[in-house]
């Protein structure tokens, strides 16, 4: 029993060091890419402090330094903003979505079609 005790053992202490690897694996790449991320923004669009700052934050401490350079500092997708919120019901008018959607587009198109150029 002594060498299956030893077998368990080496599995179970083999299998916790894959956990500790994969672990480490996944910190290094979250701050490889929040490293390459801080590099990659352009410097107008860094919020908060300056780019090499957050290349200092992101370098020094690296997983608290890319988490707070996710939240942080990173730049915001633009959002549409609206002047008043529309009402429930009312449909929010916006620019054609494609070209069968524009009715211009469909009057020239019948126009092509039928020779009228």
């Amino acid at each position: 029993m002594g060498q299956r005790e030893s077998t368990i053992t080496t599995r179970m202490a083999y299998s916790s060091d894959m956990v500790g690897v994969v672990i480490g694996l996944a910190l290094l790449a979250f701050w490889l890419y929040s490293l390459f991320d801080v590099i990659t923004t352009p410097e107008e669009a860094v919020r908060n402090v300056p780019k090499p700052v957050w290349l200092l934050v992101v370098a020094v401490v690296p997983v608290v330094g890319g988490l707070v350079w996710m939240v942080r500092g990173r730049p915001q997708p633009d959002r549409e903003t609206w002047s008043v919120p529309p009402q429930p019901g009312t449909h929010h008018t916006s620019a054609p979505k494609g070209p069968d959607d524009d009715p211009e587009f469909l009057r020239e198109l019948d126009k092509r079609m039928r020779g009228d150029d």
